[in-house]
């Protein structure tokens, strides 16, 4: 499935701002850019399993608040990173 990545992480992904990734979960999918682009994961899930609070996840326009989301052949995910500053 196609995988919308934001700009700040473009660079764990070679330039790339779309990609393919496989998997039936979200985690899955996470994984496997993890197998193609190592260290992608950790940018965007923490230690416990969660989703970063500074990264947003949409499946077909739809937040979602975890890896276990299961997926299907065809779904659009897009990831979105917040801006911060003072």
């Amino acid at each position: 499935m196609k995988v919308r990545i934001p700009s700040p992480l473009v660079s764990y992904t070679g330039g790339a701002k779309e990609v393919e990734a496989r998997g039936a979960t979200l985690g899955e999918v996470l994984d496997d850019l993890n197998r193609l682009y190592p260290g992608f994961r950790f940018r965007v899930v923490d230690e416990q399993d969660k989703l970063r609070p500074h990264v947003r996840f949409f499946v077909n326009g739809e937040q979602v608040f975890g890896i276990d989301r299961a997926l299907a052949v065809g779904d659009d995910v897009t990831l979105v990173q917040a801006l911060s500053g003072g």
